[in-house]
């Protein structure tokens, strides 16, 4: 008997033990997920792609690994110094709540979101870090507690994990997608691509084909094929008439996944230049995937191309379709003026010679190639020229594109901050440019245009020095080139600004603004990238 009540008690203690153990593997494993919540932020600011969010990682290595390890080294600390797991359990899911309280405070241009898909991935890492957790503590409870040190590469794991079923989910919502969009035969159907313009160029063709149709278009920057799904199943009616989607591309054969989801009858191509580079490499696989959008065209549908002298118009040579238009096909623009008040110009039909009246808010001459690109669309779908001119007179600025906002005591601010490229940036210096009194540039430059980023920069650090009077620079390092250009082009000294974050820049701004001034915010860095 005395026997037997040893081995029960040796029993109770062991079945004991392993059910702390298995309580602290759970504890750790939800600890740890919850701790990378930055990290997931950068996965799905990358849309899941595993080599963008590795690149993320390695650009913000300080915030993406040091939080992890300083809880992990608070955990076994706490379990060297005291012996507690307790203890030692309660710190590191503290610091995970410590860490998920400063991440969503964190201001985010791309705000974080709490996805169905980031909810099932949540589950899944939390499981995988329970298990490994789990296999740690059996072996020593210092390794379990150093879990979190490895959080970014835990994400990458359950990741890699969750896939297959990501891949199987998505399948059966784009299969839903295209069966809505099946089941409106009567639907026209527009894609729209480029390098850049295609989200301003997507709304202003909205707004014009809006007084003839009715519209959806996907909001925002609703660029991806699950983006896309998502409007489709969520907003689309059979009262549509038309349907528009932004179709977004960072890697070869992105363009033609959201062809084969869309079938759209008509494509839009608003420009090919330098963007994405870091992930495309070159100019030719840009234009490859650009194209990717006319190639999905039926034979009878209709391609529109910008007006470009360079690549586009190559595009427009390439393309076997007998329907395919470029601005001064079917409708071009003369007595274009551009100024602080907006633009205008008269609209001409190519053939007939009629004319019609247009003016808009919207900056710069450049906007008149945007807009000159959806008037051609809107009359190869058979609009008039006052339709065209109504809808033209509808069409406002796109936030944060080239948005006019004021910013009080006499003060004009330029918001161009959503996203800087070559041709873009030289468009905005062009504004600014006409305008009166002193003007301010704040910009941290451009990213993500791989090896020729330096000179990218270099260069607009040249053109900035004819159109402003002063420039704040976002980011030490990154901006080193932009400071050569100014200096070579000859811009004082004294009117060089290079402050540390967007915060600091503001306030330099606020010490210096007088009324008269205009203040040009050109690019913000994207939530990802970080000196």
């Amino acid at each position: 008997l005395h026997l037997c009540d040893r081995r029960q008690r040796q029993m109770c203690i062991r079945d004991r033990k392993f059910l702390l153990t298995i309580i602290q593997a759970v504890g750790l494993g939800c600890a740890s997920a919850a701790a990378g919540r930055r990290v997931l932020h950068y996965l799905q600011l990358e849309s899941y792609q595993l080599p963008g969010y590795v690149k993320s990682v390695r650009r913000n290595a300080m915030r993406a690994l040091i939080p992890p390890i300083a809880m992990a080294a608070v955990g076994v600390a706490a379990l060297r110094l005291s012996g507690l797991t307790g203890l030692a359990l309660l710190l590191e899911a503290l610091t995970a709540a410590l860490l998920v309280w400063q991440a969503a405070k964190e201001k985010a241009k791309k705000p974080f979101v709490a996805t169905e898909r980031v909810k099932r991935l949540l589950a899944v890492h939390a499981a995988v870090n329970t298990v490994l957790a789990l296999a740690l503590l059996t072996v020593s409870p210092v390794l379990g507690y150093l879990l979190p040190a490895f959080e970014p590469a835990l994400l990458m794991l359950a990741a890699l994990i969750a896939a297959p079923m990501e891949k199987h989910i998505a399948g059966q919502f784009i299969k839903d997608a295209q069966a809505r969009l099946a089941a409106q035969p009567g639907l026209i159907k527009i894609g729209i691509t480029g390098s850049y313009g295609k989200t301003s160029t997507k709304f202003l063709l909205r707004d014009i084909l809006s007084v003839k149709y009715n519209v959806l278009a996907t909001p925002s920057s609703f660029n991806t094929p699950m983006g896309v799904t998502r409007v489709i199943r969520e907003q689309l009616t059979p009262a549509h008439q038309v349907f528009i989607a932004e179709m977004g591309a960072r890697h070869v054969g992105d363009i033609r996944e959201l062809v084969e989801l869309v079938h759209p009858q008509m494509g839009l191509i608003t420009s090919v230049g330098p963007q994405h580079l870091d992930t495309f490499g070159t100019i030719e696989r840009v234009r490859d995937t650009k194209y990717e959008l006319i190639e999905g065209l039926p034979k009878d549908g209709t391609a529109v191309f910008a007006r470009d002298g360079a690549i586009c118009e190559a595009l427009f040579e390439r393309c076997p379709l007998e329907r395919k238009y470029k601005p001064g096909m079917l409708v071009d623009a003369k007595n274009v003026a551009c100024g602080p008040w907006g633009t205008r110009f008269t609209l001409t039909d190519v053939q007939t010679g009629e004319e019609a009246s247009c003016q808009t808010r919207l900056l710069g001459e450049h906007s008149i190639s945007n807009l000159l690109l959806c008037c051609t669309a809107a009359r190869a779908l058979g609009m008039t020229l006052q339709e065209i001119a109504l809808g033209v007179s509808r069409c406002q600025p796109v936030e944060h594109r080239l948005e006019l906002l004021s910013g009080g005591a006499g003060v004009s601010i330029i918001d161009d901050a959503f996203n800087a490229n070559p041709v873009g940036a030289q468009c905005a210096l062009r504004v600014i440019r006409d305008f009166p009194g002193r003007r301010i540039i704040i910009t941290p430059g451009m990213v993500e245009l791989g090896g020729n980023e330096d000179g990218f920069n270099r260069a607009f650090g040249e053109q900035m020095a004819d159109s402003v009077d002063i420039a704040i620079l976002v980011g030490k390092k990154h901006t080193q080139p932009i400071v050569d250009g100014l200096t070579k082009a000859g811009f004082p000294q004294e009117n060089i600004h290079v402050v540390g974050s967007l915060e600091e820049s503001t306030t330099l701004l606020h010490g210096m603004m007088r009324s008269g001034d205009v203040v040009l915010y050109e690019n913000d860095l994207p939530d990802n990238y970080s000196e």
